[in-house]
């Protein structure tokens, strides 16, 4: 599995370089993709195009599934799951804060995360059953137990309707809690709560490659990851919590 790390490291650095010769300069290619608000670009697709090349060339028995369309069936069971530029709006205003995200997925279940946000050189990892790393050095939550100095992440629908309908709900969970931040790329969120950055996230909407990663890197460092479940019109989703606050946050977000 060292190896299959290492590799998916290297992919995520290599994407990464190609979204960086992108950074700051116009867009090229520039497409939408389910409504006008949800853009993709040649970075995207470029970056994506080294990570499957990567993959593809070492462990050509295993299935990739892209966001911008890569899509292999294994024959080793294994898939690895990409989103190559994880915060494509971000990335197009010349925010800094967007990512790589892969993750490698069995039988059993995540077996790997590495996200990357080429910008801060911050590459932060996981293995099954193991720690979560950020550049080698261990990260864990910072235990938050008081929903009132809870630091929330969340993110938001690029569908309006959908969009009131998750304003509805933190009209009721912000005046609980400490603040509300949203970075707008669903992968750092997720390693920013494994790093003790903020101390809970939780989304609906969201995607494989936007949370398999980032899910992985919440589990190893000791985080409650739980699935939100379809409520009314508002599709499934996921709440990452310190182990303390996760029912009662479950409560307030949950179906």
């Amino acid at each position: 599995m060292t190896d299959d790390l290492a590799l998916a490291e290297r992919a995520a650095r290599a994407a990464g370089e190609v979204l960086m010769s992108y950074f700051g300069r116009a867009a090229e290619g520039l497409d939408v993709k389910s409504s006008p608000t949800d853009p993709v670009s040649d970075a995207d697709r470029e970056a994506e195009e080294a990570v499957h090349r990567i993959i593809a060339e070492e462990r050509p028995d295993d299935g990739i599934i892209g966001e911008e369309g890569a899509s292999t069936s294994p024959t080793s069971g294994r898939t690895w799951i990409v989103d190559p530029l994880d915060g494509t709006v971000n990335f197009l205003y010349g925010l800094r804060t967007w990512a790589v995200s892969i993750a490698l997925e069995d039988p059993d279940g995540l077996v790997l995360g590495v996200v990357f946000d080429p910008v801060d050189r911050e590459c932060f990892t996981a293995m099954r059953g193991e720690g979560a790393m950020m550049n080698g050095r261990s990260i864990r939550v910072n235990g938050c137990s008081s929903l009132g100095h809870a630091m929330v992440a969340t993110g938001f629908s690029y569908e309006a309707e959908e969009r009131a309908r998750q304003a509805e709900l933190l009209t009721k969970l912000l005046p609980r809690i400490r603040d509300i931040r949203r970075a707008g790329a669903a992968s750092l969120d997720l390693a920013y709560v494994a790093a003790g950055r903020v101390d809970a996230y939780y989304e609906r909407g969201l995607k494989r490659w936007d949370l398999a990663a980032g899910a992985l890197l919440c589990e190893c460092a000791g985080l409650s990851v739980r699935p939100l479940a379809p409520a009314g019109e508002l599709p499934d989703g996921l709440l990452v919590t310190p182990v303390a606050l996760a029912e009662t946050l479950y409560g307030l977000v949950g179906p």
